[in-house]
């Protein structure tokens, strides 16, 4: 069958194996060394959303979506116990009209528990809750050659945290122990912010640090003293008061908020994304910034997840895909390393019309661990798959290792071995010894793994 990630580049065709239990997962471990003369591997996918070929392998993928049940809550910690194919949304759906709400959540909801725990996806709120990892009280990992692990900060501490992050290749998650917070109301209270030019928005950031929530979004495209002209969002959960005050209508059923989704119903064609039309786009939209009023109440859904609204919308990229690139620039740099890769970008005309900022707080360091976020701004662009955006992508690599910083796995369908090696540095022998202790086969392979040299 033929799969591909979200970004629908590349497309590959392989086997599938829908499995429900460990048992199951184990008898893979049990197949031979060579299928069809070639070394057999395999690769676990939750529900699809990770952008490049992470997720992809052309002998064999695990479909984890078998293990999608709620197994326990403790009402007093928050502690939810559920399987690795568990949505985040159908934890959304379940428990905040119970007042708990995720303690870390990416930019969709539609994601599965392995592909967050995988990935070490963060959120609008990494500069006060950090990365998915700190929420997690254990793991469960199904090994090659270890078998079912129970994996925590304190139990088998190293393979914990070469599988947060470490893209499914130390193990297969099956089961996760996260905790969840509690939240007055499904609603936020929204602080709009509009930026002129990069410095503002970076200066808006700081000057905003006390929220627990912020993104911003930049019109990547425009030139000159407006350069990164931008749209500062920002926010926390609304106490019940604040609804009856500002919207008493929402304050009689605060945590009742419905999405109404609407849907891409086919590929864009190649020509609809070209520089004037995401010029003309971003323009729209940041002047219908200009207008929203600076201090509202939104639900959820419209704060954390704007693009879940829309379905199938990385259709509008057409059949030939797209790609987000996704790097962090350490704080110190960021000024200067932004300005250059803004300037670049605008000048290639590739812009996208979905370009993200956000502001990262610290990030423990472990050996072995591979998670993304680091201390600094990352910045998030989708590209349409096109002849000329390669180069722009390796010119870009190459001012993102000059100034120390790194791209995000998850997003990432391109990069080369020698570029990852010179982002992630030691990280990657860490991981590859952690790796060889629990996979000496290499039974765990992704097609981004064998790019980057992360299985031999």
């Amino acid at each position: 069958m033929k799969v591909s990630g979200w970004g629908r580049y590349p497309v590959i065709d392989t086997k599938m194996a829908f499995v429900h239990s460990v048992s199951a997962l184990e008898a893979l471990w049990a197949q031979g060394d060579e299928i069809d003369g070639a070394a057999h591997s395999t690769i676990a996918r939750g529900n699809g959303r990770s952008y490049g070929d992470s997720a992809l392998n052309t002998h064999q993928i695990v479909s984890m979506m078998g293990f999608n049940l709620m197994e326990s809550f403790d009402e007093e910690s928050g502690l939810l116990v559920a399987g690795a194919g568990v949505l985040l949304s159908e934890i959304i759906d379940t428990f905040l009209p119970r007042g708990w709400f995720l303690t870390v959540s990416p930019g969709t909801k539609l994601v599965s528990l392995g592909g967050a725990v995988g990935s070490d996806v963060h959120g609008k709120d990494h500069h006060v809750h950090g990365s998915f990892a700190q929420s997690l009280a254990f793991i469960d990992v199904v090994t090659p050659d270890q078998g079912l692990l129970r994996c925590s900060p304190t139990e088998h501490s190293e393979l914990f945290h070469a599988t947060t992050g470490g893209m499914g290749l130390t193990g297969i998650v099956v089961r996760v122990g996260l905790y969840l917070k509690r939240v007055p109301s499904a609603y936020v209270r929204q602080q709009l912010v509009v930026c002129p030019d990069l410095k503002s928005i970076m200066e808006c950031f700081e000057a905003h640090a006390e929220l627990p929530y912020s993104v911003a979004w930049i019109d990547c495209l425009k030139k000159g003293q407006h350069s990164g002209r931008s749209l500062f969002m920002g926010g926390d959960f609304a106490s019940v008061a604040e609804l009856q005050e500002r919207a008493p209508k929402k304050a009689a059923t605060p945590f009742s908020c419905k999405a109404r989704p609407l849907a891409v119903p086919l590929d864009f064609p190649s020509f609809a994304l070209n520089s004037l039309s995401v010029k003309a786009f971003n323009a729209l939209y940041f002047n219908h910034g200009r207008l929203v009023k600076a201090d509202s109440i939104v639900d959820y859904n419209k704060f954390f997840y704007p693009l879940d609204a829309i379905a199938h919308w990385n259709r509008i990229y057409g059949r030939r895909g797209f790609t987000q690139y996704q790097f962090v620039i350490p704080r110190s740099e960021a000024p200067k390393a932004l300005t250059q890769i803004l300037e670049t970008i605008a000048a290639s005309g590739q812009g996208s019309f979905l370009t993200v900022l956000k502001l990262f707080g610290r990030q423990p360091s472990f050996k072995g661990n591979l998670s993304f976020p680091e201390e600094g701004y990352t910045l998030a662009l989708d590209f349409a798959v096109n002849a000329k955006l390669f180069p722009l992508l390796e010119r870009l690599d190459a001012m993102v290792i000059e100034h120390g910083g790194h791209i995000y796995l998850a997003k990432d369908c391109r990069l080369s071995k020698e570029s990852f090696a010179a982002m992630y540095g030691a990280r990657v022998s860490e991981f590859l010894e952690i790796k060889a202790q629990v996979d000496r086969h290499n039974r765990l392979s992704s097609l981004q793994s064998e790019r980057l040299g992360l299985t031999v």
